[in-house]
């Protein structure tokens, strides 16, 4: 297997690792599971998915899950970009769609243009998983980044503003299946911490 193939496949299993939780909930949870992105308002998400299935998503902030994060650093600790999941509203019995958003080419309240992306989008409570496995068919036209929220000394919310379009297809872990994100817009939420700005400092 070459390096690209073994690393897309970590990606890959980091993904369903992370959401796993979320995708096979307890048969009897304990407490309900957070919602909103912002305690303010100003969530949101929309997007056309064509293929396996079809798909008009229209998310308000209260109806979605929201996390956010550096991407660990490239080649000679550079900053590598952004993460920013999203998932929709719950559908029952564990069941949420959500996209994950790989943003190559920003740092911590910086704007950017024409940014590679890659895109994993996950059903959850079916198992079913679909991804680009590169940033080279998606890309984000424009983002910007705006701090809405202090979390003490050292941590800051980020309101993270994009919109994009993808001209490959997500593909399933099978590969028999595809799916096109023709077109997102979406305002979410990455946390920045001290180590992510010194992180960022040593690439510039």
């Amino acid at each position: 297997m070459s390096l690209r193939a073994r690393g897309l496949t970590c990606v890959v299993t980091l993904l369903i690792f992370t959401h796993s939780s979320s995708a096979n909930p307890p048969a009897n949870p304990t407490a309900s599971e957070p919602t909103g992105c912002f305690e303010a308002g100003g969530g949101y998400l929309r997007a056309r998915l064509r293929g396996a299935v079809d798909l008009d998503l229209d998310w308000k902030n209260s109806d979605m899950q929201c996390e956010g994060e550096p991407r660990p650093p490239g080649k000679n600790n550079i900053s590598n970009g952004v993460r920013v999941s999203i998932g929709g509203p719950a559908r029952g019995d564990g069941h949420r769609i959500r996209l994950v958003f790989g943003i190559s080419g920003v740092s911590e309240g910086r704007s950017g243009e024409s940014l590679r992306t890659n895109v994993t989008v996950l059903f959850e409570g079916e198992n079913r998983i679909f991804a680009t496995l590169g940033d080279d068919k998606c890309t984000v036209d424009s983002l910007t980044q705006e701090r809405v929220e202090r979390l003490g000394p050292g941590r800051a919310i980020y309101r993270v503003v994009a919109r994009g379009f993808c001209l490959g297809p997500a593909s399933s872990l099978s590969r028999e299946e595809r799916l096109l994100l023709t077109s997102f817009d979406f305002a979410g939420r990455v946390e920045f911490s001290d180590d992510d700005r010194h992180a960022a400092e040593k690439s510039n």
